[in-house]
């Protein structure tokens, strides 16, 4: 797995109670509710560069840091939207021969939406037009691909709320959040594909890659097998 004062979106959205939830300095609240929407967060992750380095930081990390990767993205987004009264959500999409995508996500007017941090351009936020969370799953399907141009995503979980590792500090902790994928990793996950479809696939054509990878960012050749 690689390693990511509010207005309301819909009447359908539920707001959560105002609780001490973390130990979120003055000044982060305030970075985060500065945030105001889903996409305000996202147009944040789409700012800062893509994270390389093989941690887990919290979301306070990467307040200070100022870069993430999918992991430490989903996260963020999951404690930003917290503090715009949406609960932390995540869900992690499952490839085969390829890395894991792990995306926050949030529900307005009763239909699903996603934030993300990615090294590739259309894995990153979705409106919340989602019916299911298999739909929205599925939207991240035609360009979820690795360096060989096969398609490689092939199932999803359950969302995941956050405030189950409260006891943890997730949101604020100065330690690696590893904890966060290993549970992904243990809890069951959907197929997206009916059984012999992937032998119809076809492969990424190399004018959608190209558009994809704008921005793509490589390890340098002497941390490559770091």
């Amino acid at each position: 797995m690689t390693f990511s004062g509010s207005r309301v979106l819909g009447s359908s959205r539920t707001r959560q109670k105002e609780t001490p939830h973390c130990d979120f300095t003055s000044s982060e609240l305030r970075a985060f509710r500065a945030l105001k929407t889903p996409a305000g967060i996202q147009r944040y992750l789409d700012n800062i560069p893509y994270h390389l380095a093989g941690t887990a930081w919290s979301p306070r990390l990467v307040l200070r840091e100022k870069t993430a990767h999918c992991l430490e993205g989903a996260a963020f987004a999951a404690a930003a939207l917290r503090e715009l009264g949406f609960p932390p959500l995540i869900f992690d999409l499952e490839a085969d021969n390829d890395t894991d995508h792990v995306v926050a996500i949030f529900k307005s007017r009763g239909h699903w939406g996603a934030i993300a941090k990615s090294n590739f351009s259309g894995c990153r936020y979705r409106d919340p037009v989602y019916r299911t969370l298999r739909e929205l799953a599925l939207s991240y399907f035609n360009t979820y691909f690795n360096l060989r141009g096969e398609r490689t995503l092939r199932r999803y979980s359950q969302p995941v709320n956050l405030a189950r590792f409260d006891r943890l500090h997730w949101a604020t902790t100065e330690k690696n959040i590893w904890f966060i994928a290993e549970y992904l990793c243990e809890i069951p996950h959907r197929s997206l594909l009916k059984r012999g479809v992937e032998k119809d696939l076809t492969r990424v054509d190399a004018r959608t890659m190209e558009s994809e990878m704008v921005g793509h960012r490589k390890k340098p050749i002497r941390t490559a097998r770091a």
